[in-house]
């Protein structure tokens, strides 16, 4: 059996508000403006979570850059099959690999627990050592302390094993849920200068799937993009309640055909099915149906048809510093959950 993730996932989506503060240096701009690009640029980067967790995700993750249109991916540092995906990112240093922050193990027989260890992080962890199952019951028990170590041991193990870290997201948006862990969170990857996920312009797609609380914590997002981090200027989640291939192809089409100008990132969970997946995670119609869509030859000619931009954290890094005006005090602030 698998854990239903509807709770879990949707308290993640509310949580993930916390990322999308409609900030921007210049009104007029969009955040690709500021990176270089034109202001009636679209640029897109589809961005494939969960690689590391299995094979089947390693897999989709792997195909997806190297045959359809993944052009960023990111990595479940606890997960036993981490050191296949890392493998793949040595052997292919041009792709962007970041880590996917990881503080829950969500599925009932299929579980890991923190990289910094239980004595390290005992309020991260449930009564069988691992990870709890649902962001609330992280919120609840964890501290900011906790929080920053488990995401520093992360970090140390990805580069242990010489892992390149493009950028840094959360698994089902803890570090989102809590203005004290998205602190951690910032802190770390300013220190780091390894980009975060974080969304500040038109914020279409954002305010459609998760309302007008996407204005919350401007203040951080504007620090983040001052510190010399990038910042986005939409974010899409939609796809993971897509389970039906031709739905999940007709909406991304639609989509590409719709897009705002700017910089959005399109979360996607690609993966090859196979025996043990189903054991593992009822999602596997969706993770399927996006790696389809990701090789689909019709989504690739109306990618070229639009002339869509198709970006990764790398290259948003490489652009970030170019375009200058960073600050080397920026304030983060404490631990509270107020600004």
């Amino acid at each position: 059996m698998t854990k239903p993730r509807s709770a879990t996932f949707m308290f993640a989506m509310a949580a993930l508000t916390f990322c999308f503060a409609a900030v921007r240096a210049d009104a007029a701009e969009t955040y690709g403006e500021l990176l270089g690009w034109g202001p009636t640029d679209k640029i897109v980067i589809f961005h494939s979570d969960d690689a590391g967790m299995s094979h089947s995700m390693n897999e989709g993750a792997m195909r997806g850059l190297t045959e359809g249109l993944v052009s960023s991916v990111s990595i479940m540092m606890p997960c036993p099959w981490v050191p296949e995906i890392v493998d793949f990112s040595r052997a292919n240093p041009d792709y962007d690999f970041g880590l996917h922050l990881t503080l829950t193990s969500e599925w009932d027989i299929y579980r890991w627990g923190p990289v910094a260890g239980k004595p390290a992080v005992p309020g991260l962890v449930d009564a069988e050592g691992c990870l709890w199952d649902n962001v609330p019951l992280v919120v609840a028990n964890a501290t900011p302390d906790e929080i920053e170590a488990e995401i520093r041991a992360q970090i140390d193990r990805a580069e242990t094993m010489g892992l390149t870290i493009g950028h840094m997201d959360s698994h089902m948006g803890t570090l989102f849920a809590s203005i004290p862990f998205f602190r951690r969170y910032m802190k770390v990857g300013i220190e780091k200068q390894i980009p975060i996920l974080v969304a500040g312009g038109h914020l279409t797609y954002a305010r459609a799937e998760n309302g007008d609380a996407v204005d919350l914590l401007g203040a951080l997002a504007k620090s983040i993009w001052r510190a010399g981090l990038p910042v986005i200027d939409d974010l899409h989640t939609a796809t993971y309640g897509w389970r039906d291939p031709a739905e999940k192809k007709e909406n991304l089409i639609h989509f590409l055909r719709t897009m705002k100008p700017g910089i959005t990132e399109v979360i996607i969970h690609c993966a090859v099915p196979n025996d043990v997946m189903p054991k593992i995670t009822s999602s596997v119609n969706t993770r399927d149906a996006d790696f389809r869509a990701m090789i689909d030859a019709d989504v690739k000619r109306v990618v070229a048809e639009e002339g869509i931009i198709l970006t990764n954290w790398k290259e948003l890094m490489v652009r970030r510093k170019a375009a200058g005006d960073i600050a080397s005090d920026v304030p983060i602030g404490g631990d509270s959950g107020s600004e």
